[in-house]
C-alpha cells in the first residue's frame, strides 16, 4: 500500500466496530478469506442469487465495466483485495452465504461482505455500480439469501466459548451478554441461530423507560451512539454533496409526500449502532402507528464528497437516509404539542433485512418494541415536526468515540 494511502487509513476510522479500523487487519482478512473460497471452490454450482448475481454483471456491459474497472482502481491504488476479477470475487460472495462470524478480539470482522467490498465501492467506477438498480435488486437477493441461512441452527457454528466464540470470556466482556436473555447451562445458550443470538433480548428490567407516564419526556428508539441533530428540515435538499443536509422527499419517498411536508421546518437526531450494540426498535413516544412501511434501497453506496476512504460508507450516513434500504414508522402521538413523530430505521451494508413489528392501527405505548434488524444494525433517525423539540439531551459535537445512549433513555423534551 502506498504511503498515501497508509496515511488515509490511519486518518479514517470505521465507525461501530462493524470492521477493523487497522487497513492491515482487513487486508490479512480478505486474503485469508479468499484462500479459504478458493480451497473450497471444487467446481461445484454456486447459490442460485451468486450466479444470477455474477450473470447479471457478465450480461450488462455498463456493469461489467463498472465492477472491472472499480476492482481494477482499487488494485492500482495498493489495496489488498484477496480476488483480482469479477469471478473470483463471485467465488468469495459465495463461501459468504454460509459463513458466520466468528469473535475476534483483535480484529472483528462483524460485516464480512463490506469488507471484501470495501475499496471497490469508494472507488470512482464503483459510485454508479453500487446505485444501480437491478445490480441492488440482486444484492437484495444475496443478502436475504444470506440472512436465511444466518437465520438456521448451521449458523451457531461460533455460539461457544473456545477462543472465537461469542460466549469466551473476552467476548462476554463485549456484549455484556448478562443483560439479556439466555442460559449458559443450554446448548448454544439457548439461542436458535445466529439471528437469535444477534437480535438478543434485554433480560426484564435492564432498560426502564424514561418518565413513561410524562409524554414531553422523549426516549431513545435505538440503542446507539449519536452521529447528527439537525434543524430546518427542508422538502428538497442537496443531500448528495459533502454536507448531506437531509432531504425529506427522499426520506419518505416520492409517494409520501403529504407526510414529509408535516416535517418542514423540523428537527431530526441521527445516531449509529455498534457491533455490540441491542438491535430492536423501540418506540420513542406513545401513539398510534400511522404509517410503517419498506423502501427497497442501496447497500453499499458510498457518497464520492467523501472521497476515497475506508470510512466512508459511515461518513455517508446523511446521505443514506435517502437512498439506503429502510424501514420508516410515523407514530401519531395524539397530542399537539408531540404531534407526529418518525422513525427511520436504516439498514447499511449486510443490514439488508429490516423487520417491522408494530403495523399501522397499533397503539404503542412509549418503549413499546416496534422492529428490529435482522443481523445487525446501522444508523437511525428520528425525525420531529417544527416547533417540538425544546432540546435534545445528547449535545454535539459527535465523534466516532461518543458512548451510545441506552435505548428507553431520555433523548430529548418537548417545549
Amino acid at each position: 500500500m502506498t504511503q498515501e494511502n497508509n496515511q488515509r487509513a490511519r486518518e479514517r476510522q470505521r465507525l461501530g466496530d462493524w470492521l477493523p479500523s487497522s487497513e492491515e487487519a482487513m487486508g490479512a482478512y480478505r486474503r485469508s478469506l479468499a484462500r479459504r473460497a478458493f480451497e473450497r471452490n471444487s467446481g461445484a454450482p454456486r447459490a442460485g442469487v451468486v450466479h444470477d448475481l455474477g450473470q447479471l454483471v457478465k450480461d450488462d456491459p455498463v456493469l461489467q465495466m463498472a465492477a472491472s474497472r472499480a476492482i481494477d482502481e482499487a488494485i492500482q491504488a495498493g489495496y489488498e483485495l484477496g480476488y483480482s476479477n469479477i469471478d473470483e470475487l463471485m467465488t468469495v460472495i459465495d463461501y459468504l452465504m454460509t459463513y458466520a462470524p466468528p469473535f475476534s478480539e483483535s480484529s472483528l470482522v462483524h460485516c464480512p461482505l463490506n469488507a471484501v467490498l470495501d475499496w471497490p465501492m469508494c472507488m470512482p467506477s464503483g459510485y454508479a455500480l453500487f446505485r444501480d438498480g437491478a445490480f441492488n435488486a440482486h444484492l437484495k437477493r444475496v443478502l436475504n439469501y444470506w440472512c436465511g441461512f444466518l437465520s438456521g441452527p448451521y449458523s451457531r457454528m461460533h455460539l461457544h466459548d473456545g477462543p472465537d466464540g461469542w460466549f469466551s470470556k473476552e467476548a462476554i466482556e463485549k456484549t455484556r451478554i448478562e443483560e439479556f436473555l439466555c442460559d449458559p447451562d443450554e446448548p448454544y445458550w439457548g439461542f436458535a441461530s445466529w439471528n437469535s443470538f444477534f437480535t438478543r433480548q434485554f433480560r426484564p428490567g435492564a432498560r426502564p423507560v424514561a418518565a413513561p407516564d410524562d409524554p414531553k419526556i422523549i426516549v431513545n428508539a435505538c440503542e446507539a451512539s449519536p452521529y447528527a441533530i439537525r434543524h430546518d428540515l427542508q422538502l428538497h435538499d442537496r443531500f448528495w454533496i459533502k454536507a448531506q443536509p437531509y432531504s425529506l422527499q427522499q426520506i419518505f419517498t416520492a409517494s409520501q409526500r403529504e407526510t414529509a411536508k408535516r416535517f418542514v421546518g423540523g428537527s431530526i437526531y441521527q445516531a449509529f449502532l455498534s457491533a455490540f450494540n441491542y438491535h430492536r426498535w423501540h418506540a420513542p413516544v406513545s401513539g398510534t402507528i400511522e404509517k410503517a412501511y419498506l423502501v427497497d434501497g442501496t447497500y453499499y453506496s458510498d457518497l464520492e464528497a467523501e472521497g476515497e476512504t475506508s470510512g466512508s460508507l459511515n461518513d455517508s450516513q446523511g446521505y443514506t437516509t435517502a437512498v439506503a434500504a429502510r424501514a420508516v414508522i410515523v407514530i401519531d402521538s395524539g397530542d399537539a404539542s408531540l404531534g407526529k413523530v418518525a422513525c427511520v430505521f436504516v439498514g447499511m451494508a449486510e443490514v439488508s433485512s429490516c423487520v417491522i413489528e408494530a403495523m399501522p392501527g397499533q397503539r404503542v405505548a412509549k418503549g413499546d418494541e416496534l422492529g428490529f434488524f435482522q443481523y445487525g444494525g446501522s444508523t437511525y433517525c428520528l425525525i420531529f415536526e417544527p416547533g417540538v423539540v425544546d432540546r435534545f439531551v445528547p449535545q454535539p459535537p459527535f465523534d466516532k468515540d461518543t458512548e451510545p445512549v441506552k435505548v428507553n433513555a431520555h433523548l430529548a423534551t418537548a417545549r
